[in-house]
């Protein structure tokens, strides 16, 4: 096999792995405070059904197809409505078929995956250990890097390499959003598509095979912080 077919090969594989990277970082940042936020208890009804109808939302890649997902995010970032429409109008270039635009349907189709376990991890924290930590911190931000992050740790991992996991094998997603521009939007799952079809298996099994590897590490790693997590 050619050196150019291994590069080109190599060159979705590491999209795929900077779009994982990228949106789990992403993730990390700003779906932990959500998480936590979102396990905390509510002060009222209207709190708490503003969670509830929030956390319907999150779940819904869940049950949705990946097509219907990224057909709406598509739209929202189209020059002609929502986000695309604003940038457009402030003379921002449009994220659609972009490596950008591939980042925000990544998190927004990701997001279920590291929100459920941090969210359980911090349900899980006694609240003896926050009423303390309300005695003894009055900053909010303190009481949440000090002590809730620490106590869900195990929950923020396995979230991130839920997520990681989930970010590598998307396919519907990406291609309605970012389409297949080398080197840009076209990761792994899109590059062994187009491969079968031009009836290239060998080339198809290669990647499929880097895929699989990884997959075999990424489920040892999370079956392996599962475990952490289920003792006492």
């Amino acid at each position: 096999m050619s050196q150019f077919l291994i590069s080109d090969m190599l060159l979705p594989v590491w999209v795929s792995i900077k779009l994982a990277g990228i949106t789990t970082l992403c993730l990390l940042l700003f779906a932990t405070p959500l998480a936590y936020w979102l396990a905390k208890p509510s002060c009222g009804n209207i709190v708490g059904r503003v969670k509830i109808l929030l956390m319907g939302i999150i779940a819904m890649p869940l049950v949705l197809p990946p097509t219907v997902i990224g057909f709406y995010v598509l739209l929202l970032l189209s020059p002609s409505v929502g986000i695309g429409k604003w940038l457009s109008e402030h003379n921002v270039s449009p994220l659609v078929f972009t490596f950008e635009g591939l980042v925000i349907g990544s998190i927004i189709y990701s997001l279920p995956f590291y929100i459920q376990p941090v969210y359980a991890q911090f349900l899980r924290i006694p609240q003896s250990v926050m009423e303390v930590a309300d005695l003894l911190e009055p900053s909010r931000l303190r009481r949440f890097m000090r002590v809730a992050l620490p106590q869900a740790r195990i929950g923020i991992i396995l979230g991130s390499l839920i997520s990681f996991a989930h970010t590598i094998g998307e396919f519907g997603v990406v291609l309605m959003i970012g389409g297949s521009i080398s080197g840009e939007t076209k990761v792994v799952s899109i590059a062994i598509y187009e491969q079968v079809e031009a009836l290239n298996y060998e080339a198809a099994h290669m990647m499929s095979a880097i895929l699989v590897i990884m997959g075999i590490i990424m489920v040892a790693l999370i079956a392996g912080v599962s475990r952490l997590n289920q003792r006492p």
